[in-house]
């Protein structure tokens, strides 16, 4: 294992409306070189207040893995391509992985 507390290495959680628009925008990032995989979770039920209302919905999660340094590209670049007007992108630390991996990632990424 690496890292001693980061391992330079981040997980983006994000939701989606549909399964194609994971698929869809998970494969454009990591075409850009933003994002060296994503797994596309499936669906999930998300209860939330929007706009006053509490609602619910079904929407795809997923998961991207890039390095720390491309956190803010990477989530821009989601956002853009998103269709929510409030996309949830959250972005993850991962304390600790497997330096093969890691160097994995760090060599699929701009």
């Amino acid at each position: 294992m690496t890292g001693d507390g980061e391992s330079g290495i981040i997980a983006v959680y994000v939701l989606f409306g549909s399964d194609e628009e994971a698929r869809r925008i998970g494969r454009v990032m990591v075409e850009r070189r933003l994002a060296a995989c994503v797994n596309v979770l499936g669906p999930c039920h998300s209860i939330y207040r929007w706009q006053g209302v509490v609602e619910e919905s079904a929407e795809v999660a997923a998961i991207f893995k890039t390095k720390a340094e491309n956190a803010e590209a990477l989530a821009t670049a989601i956002r853009a391509e998103h269709s929510y007007d409030v996309p949830a992108i959250s972005v993850l630390p991962v304390i600790a992985t497997q330096a093969d991996y890691a160097a994995w990632v760090d060599g699929n990424v701009d």
